[in-house]
């Protein structure tokens, strides 16, 4: 998977990526938890997918994270995913990145038929790609409210239960 935006290439993420991908989610969050959980996913083998923004001559202007997540239903345990965290740098903002990383990382998941991925964020901004508060209601999740939403990749992904983050996600706030 490669494309772009403009100048800005949109590629997996390569371990040579580790010390940017760190300095942007710091930056952008204003503190170390987010770096912190992308290290941890990573280590703890919860990472289904990671995205970067890269932009001559080595610079990550964008990052996204889908790590895996479980479903617990009366059937039993279904495979889904996670968005966390998607982090611009703010000289680059405002130029359509982070809704290609998102578009491109759909996309990426769809074609691994991947079911369903959850997010919390804001709903005007990920209803954009799909996701909503509907499909994820009948979820029960840490993270249950009105930013809590979902998106069905395939029409057989779980329509209920409990969806379980990893370990990595215990110590966030």
């Amino acid at each position: 998977m490669n494309a772009s935006v403009g100048d800005i290439a949109l590629r997996p993420e390569s371990a040579g990526d580790a010390g940017a991908v760190r300095a942007l989610l710091e930056e952008a969050f204003g503190r170390p938890a987010e770096a912190a959980l992308v290290e941890r996913l990573h280590a703890d083998g919860d990472m289904v997918l990671a995205l970067v923004a890269a932009m001559p001559p080595a610079v990550v202007a964008g990052f996204i994270a889908f790590p895996r997540l479980q479903i617990e239903t009366a059937e039993g345990l279904h495979a889904a995913v996670g968005l966390a965290p998607l982090a611009v740098a703010t000289p680059h903002r405002r130029r359509g990145i982070g809704s290609a990383l998102v578009r491109a990382g759909l996309d990426c998941l769809a074609a691994r038929r991947e079911e369903i991925v959850f997010v919390l964020g804001d709903p005007a901004f990920y209803g954009r790609f799909g996701f909503s508060v509907e499909d994820a209601r009948a979820f029960a999740s840490p993270y249950q409210g009105p930013h809590f939403m979902g998106l069905r990749l395939a029409a057989d992904a779980p329509r209920r239960g409990k969806v379980c983050y990893p370990a990595a996600f215990d110590g966030l706030g």
